[in-house]
């Protein structure tokens, strides 16, 4: 199976399940930023329940930017206080010093624009993983796709299919309950290396 999915900031499960099923990949990098999407957030289980994790961006006034040209607004303090939450959320967790070294260094490291950033934080999750997968980037945006599953719905945060996945044990879920889909850093932290497993075993609703 070939698919056309955009790179999002470490993403959710469905996003892994899907990349993690496929033979071939095709990052979707030609077409406009659109906002509120997964393309700048993820969700992380934190003390209080779902948390969101946003990166700042810089917004044209004018024009619609490409998602390509879009640069990260690093006047915020923003990657420190990422790296904080994902402290407070997950170091009680069984795998988090397991992964740390590897991530620290994406959240102490400035990058200019947010489509280069996630993508560098695909190739360190996909380590992480041990995920050997064959990528591609788009070269021109086409609305319809032919012979590849079109999985660029997936990148709208908030129009989201509901995912009918497996739980696995979370650090709050006693306080909170399973909440599912979310980054896939969660199923990192609390799985470990049985995490590319629950990843190729689910199957995703379209």
């Amino acid at each position: 199976m070939d698919i056309v999915i955009h790179p999002t900031y470490f993403p959710n499960i469905a996003h892994f399940v899907a990349m993690s099923q496929a033979e071939n990949i095709v990052f979707e990098v030609a077409d406009n930023f659109v906002k509120q999407t997964y393309r700048n957030r993820t969700y992380i289980y934190g003390a209080n329940g779902k948390q969101t994790l946003n990166v700042p961006v810089v917004h044209s006034q004018k024009n619609r930017l490409l998602y390509k040209d879009v640069k990260i607004f690093n006047e915020e303090k923003w990657q420190l206080n990422h790296w904080k939450s994902l402290l407070s959320a997950y170091r009680t967790s069984p795998f988090f010093e397991y992964y740390e070294d590897e991530l620290h260094p994406l959240f102490h490291t400035e990058e200019t624009y947010i489509l280069d950033f996630n993508m560098k934080c695909f190739e360190v999750v996909c380590g992480c993983l041990q995920l050997d997968v064959n990528t591609s980037n788009s070269k021109t945006f086409e609305k319809t796709v032919e012979g590849k599953l079109d999985l660029r719905h997936l990148v709208n945060a908030k129009k989201e299919q509901p995912q009918k996945f497996e739980q696995y044990t979370q650090v709050f879920s006693n306080k909170h309950g399973f909440i599912g889909n979310l980054s896939i850093l969660d199923l990192l932290f609390n799985e470990g290396p049985n995490a590319i497993n629950y990843l190729e075993s689910q199957t995703l609703s379209l």
